[in-house]
């Protein structure tokens, strides 16, 4: 009976230990708010599977998403340590450090363009120096669209309020509305928002110059000191992210990457033959050019394309003092890692 009794007090101080154990663990789980430039779980699909699949609970990590307007918004929200880690885009990133703002890029999330410059199939115009005097549509007045379209501009010389005018339309279906009334000539499209364009039955034709269909499009990004104070965060954040990465990449998985984005964005669930067609592009965008060196790894050449271009197109005065300390490819080794 004796024997029965301490058995039991094992047992229970067992359950005990466990749950001890699980909650000073699920204690331990750091909180991160992951800030983006806008609703889309696809544009993000990596992160949706880890937090999906669970790779970043496995790194002890806590992540939510909260979606924003626009890159511009996404880097106020990290300098007001209103998200810890966000996903601007290269143009507004750059106009930040240009004011002063001490923000990391960590992580290259599209080494290929994620943008383009669309016009009607049925229109006559057929590249860029064809929209002179013309409005052309954008998501939002300080998103990267913005940004892009003033590069390919003011490339051709071309001024904003002079030989063109942007109009703030909004995404995808709200971009339709735009092209049919007539209150747009051209529109920069995000990858689902050309999508979106094309399944309305709204025949697009690109007009993106070759050279700027390389820029590479919204990363992952941090304020530096929220980076010193907390490696261990942004290295289980990458591990997590290419392990999304790799599972998303995997044509088999499909069905279960679709349920993981609808999990974030429940409407990218509703037309699941849309959100196929678009994770596959999406995928093509965020393979890393060079797979020997990496998801997320960044090259000071591509920083030097856009830097060039935003100065040329007057929305960057002058050259950044040092390109190689707005970005960092210090935890790419360790996200990589078999």
């Amino acid at each position: 009976m004796h024997a029965l009794k301490f058995v039991k007090c094992l047992l229970a101080a067992s359950i005990i230990g466990l749950s001890s154990t699980a909650s000073a663990s699920a204690q331990a789980a750091k909180d991160v708010t992951f800030v983006i430039a806008n609703p889309s779980a696809i544009n993000i699909i990596p992160v949706a599977v880890a937090m999906g699949e669970g790779y970043f609970a496995e790194q002890g990590l806590n992540v939510k998403v909260e979606a924003l307007n626009g890159s511009g918004a996404v880097l106020q929200a990290l300098t007001a340590g209103q998200g810890q880690i966000g996903n601007p885009a290269a143009g507004p990133f750059l106009g930040a450090r240009a004011r002063g703002i001490d923000i990391t890029f960590i992580y290259r999330l599209n080494p290929n363009s994620s943008l383009s410059m669309v016009v009607k199939e049925e229109t006559t115009v057929q590249k860029p120096e064809e929209l002179k005097g013309k409005v052309i549509g954008i998501g939002t007045a300080d998103g990267a669209e913005a940004s892009f379209a003033r590069s390919i501009l003011g490339d051709l010389g071309m001024e904003e309020g002079k030989d063109y005018s942007f109009l703030v339309v909004g995404d995808g279906g709200l971009a339709t509305a735009g092209f049919m009334r007539g209150d747009i000539d051209a529109y920069v499209a995000a990858t689902s928002d050309a999508a979106i364009l094309n399944s309305r039955g709204l025949k697009l034709r690109n007009i993106t110059p070759e050279k700027f269909r390389v820029f590479f499009g919204n990363g992952f990004a941090a304020m530096a000191d929220y980076i010193d104070k907390n490696p261990d965060v942004i290295e289980g954040f990458g591990k997590a992210v290419v392990k999304g990465a790799l599972f998303a990449a995997d044509a088999a998985n499909i069905e279960k990457v679709i349920d993981h984005a609808a999990a974030v964005n429940p409407q990218e669930g509703e037309d699941r033959d849309f959100s196929k067609a678009l994770i596959e592009q999406i995928v093509v965008r965020q393979t890393p050019f060079d797979p020997a060196k990496g998801y997320g790894y960044q090259d000071l050449e591509a920083w030097q394309a856009w830097q060039e271009s935003l100065v040329s197109s007057g929305e960057l005065k002058e050259p950044l003092p040092d390109l190689n300390a707005i970005y960092t490819n210090r935890f790419v080794e360790a996200w990589n890692a078999k």
